[in-house]
């Protein structure tokens, strides 16, 4: 399946072209982002360990709420909600070789992504499409926030057994699910923080 060889690839060294797209063909979510297919055939996107599961946890730091804490090394996001508590969301990182730490804010939100692949992956990768558009096989998910005025995102996967795992080009994935939840929540200019 096409969708499980790009999704290793798809967060590569180089720049996206961002063309987002707000309705995917068969898109099984509302206008408010929630699902409502009275049974999902994708269920298995949504799925992920109970390590992972979305859950709110005591967070004593001080940054503001709004504010986005990935954690590299435990392989978590974290959502500041302020009164020492934050919405904690399991993610895949990087792999070696390609995780990075810094500061930066979400500059853009897509729904249903398309993806573009970099020319210089698609020389390492002559198998991948020129573009691909958003969609339940497109490796952005259903989400994508986009960092700063680089080439990395916090997205969706439509491979929730990847989630816990090193196997990204340096974005963040998160399940389906856990990146409509998140998008909902983040806005435009969002401090993002990523940590080793």
């Amino acid at each position: 399946m096409i969708s499980r060889l790009l999704a290793g690839t798809v967060c590569a060294i180089g720049m996206l072209t961002v063309t987002g797209a707000l309705a995917a063909p068969g898109n099984p979510y509302g206008s408010d982002g929630r699902w409502t297919a009275s049974e999902s055939p994708f269920s298995t996107f949504f799925s992920g360990g109970s390590s992972n599961a979305r859950t709110v946890v005591s967070y004593p730091g001080t940054q503001k709420p709004g504010t986005i804490v990935v954690s590299t090394r435990e392989r978590k996001l974290y959502l500041v909600l302020g009164s020492g508590q934050a919405l904690r969301y399991g993610i895949g990182v990087g792999r070696i070789g390609f995780t990075w730490s810094g500061a930066t804010h979400v500059s853009a939100k897509r729904e249903w992504p398309d993806w573009t692949p970099p020319e210089q992956m698609r020389r390492r990768r002559p198998d991948l499409p020129r573009h691909m558009a958003g969609g339940v096989a497109n490796p952005l998910g259903a989400r994508a926030m986009y960092l700063g005025s680089s080439m990395y995102r916090i997205h969706g996967s439509n491979e929730p057994e990847t989630i816990g795992q090193a196997v990204s080009s340096g974005c963040f994935r998160l399940t389906n699910e856990d990146v409509v939840d998140l998008y909902s929540r983040v806005r435009v200019g969002a401090p993002v923080i990523v940590q080793q």
